[in-house]
């Protein structure tokens, strides 16, 4: 797997201590393409941390990613403490809402039948509010009468950024359905750009290793079905810990 340079050298100058891995959560949105299936991604700015490169809906866990009503085993199937578990489903679901607009939730009454649609132009104001913390994601779907459809996100994977790295994460990837009812839209600040892809297409983008290999393993679901069964057998409770070995030539070898 082709690493970028700058990566490369950081593997090669670091002499620690690793910074600690912030807990973050990020989403694989797919939606239906003839009988396969397109992927959302975006490309972060330069100007951030791990700029120039495709990537999924996420970021880092927030104080304020605490829903209230979740099944009970996300403990389990992401290997950590129930609050933490519960912390990280919330992170992926309002970042998923505040870099592409989408919402996974439903009626509080009939929560497991039907998705939220997203017609309402108040939608905006609310996804900029929470955005800026002025209003958590708990507290807009409780005025809106609506609940976390937390059924509607299948944990894949947990990655965890290489100690050479001045900014790490300890990522939980999740795979959604995009809603009928709903459409992703460029919306986020973090990004210069947005697009559906085919992930077979996808060889010529540039993307740091955790997205390219998560890219890949999703691309030979085949379909969503497939996706969807795959992800039944995924274990997203002990991360994959990447490093670089750096020989005495300074040739840099990715291991997983």
């Amino acid at each position: 797997m082709p690493l970028p340079p700058a990566m490369m050298q950081r593997a090669r100058d670091f002499t620690g201590p690793a910074a600690p891995a912030r807990p973050a959560a990020t989403v694989v949105l797919l939606r239906p393409s003839g009988d396969a299936f397109q992927v959302y991604v975006l490309r972060r700015r330069t100007s951030m941390a791990f700029g120039g490169v495709y990537a999924f809906p996420g970021g880092a866990v927030d104080p304020s990613d605490r829903p209230e009503t979740l099944r009970d085993d996300w403990a389990e199937r992401l290997g950590v403490p129930q609050e933490q578990a519960r912390a990280v489903v919330g992170a992926a679901a309002r970042e998923l809402f505040e870099e592409a607009g989408v919402v996974l939730a439903g009626p509080a009454a009939e929560p497991d039948r039907t998705v939220a649609g997203t017609e309402d132009p108040a939608w905006e104001s609310d996804r900029a509010a929470v955005l800026r913390r002025e209003l958590t994601m708990a507290e807009l779907l409780e005025r809106r009468g609506l609940r976390l459809r937390d059924d509607l996100l299948l944990p894949w994977a947990r990655w965890i950024t290489p100690e050479f790295e001045p900014k790490r994460f300890d990522t939980w990837f999740f795979v959604a359905l995009l809603p009928e009812s709903q459409d992703a839209r460029d919306v986020s600040g973090e990004a210069d750009r947005t697009a559906w892809i085919d992930p077979r297409d996808a060889a010529g983008l540039p993307m740091l290793p955790p997205t390219r290999h998560t890219l890949n393993q999703i691309a030979a679901g085949g379909s969503i079905p497939g996706v969807v069964d795959a992800s039944a057998h995924r274990d997203a409770a002990n991360p994959v810990m990447p490093r670089i070995d750096v020989a005495a030539d300074g040739t840099a070898t990715l291991t997983l």
